[in-house]
């Protein structure tokens, strides 16, 4: 049955040519600098806390963090029931403050 079919055969290529975009010496330059970098062998949570870039000022995190963690419906899912949407009717705490603030003020 094997007769019958015919045997293919895959062509060989050969080895294939090296693709690299950096040269042999740029490669060994880089490989001397990192071998002789200090604290290469540290693990990275031993060194502390690391820096990192801040996007967003510390207040006005806080204030979104304050906000939603006194949603009064932040634990309600629409998912409890098949098509069904939640629609806040609570005002936030938050919200309510500010509005009775900015009132109080504007009397004055």
């Amino acid at each position: 049955m094997l007769a019958a079919a015919g045997a293919k055969a895959e062509s060989y290529e050969g080895v294939q040519a090296l693709v690299s975009a950096k040269s042999r010496t740029e490669v060994s330059a880089e490989a001397v600098r990192t071998a002789s970098a200090p604290n290469q062998n540290v693990v990275r949570g031993s060194r502390g806390a690391e820096t990192m870039a801040v996007s967003t000022d510390r207040a006005s995190v806080v204030a979104e963090a304050v906000r939603t963690a006194a949603a009064p419906d932040q634990n309600v899912s629409s998912g409890s029931r098949v098509n069904s949407k939640v629609i806040s009717t609570l005002q936030n705490p938050v919200d309510a403050r500010a509005a009775a603030a900015n009132a109080k003020s504007s009397r004055l």
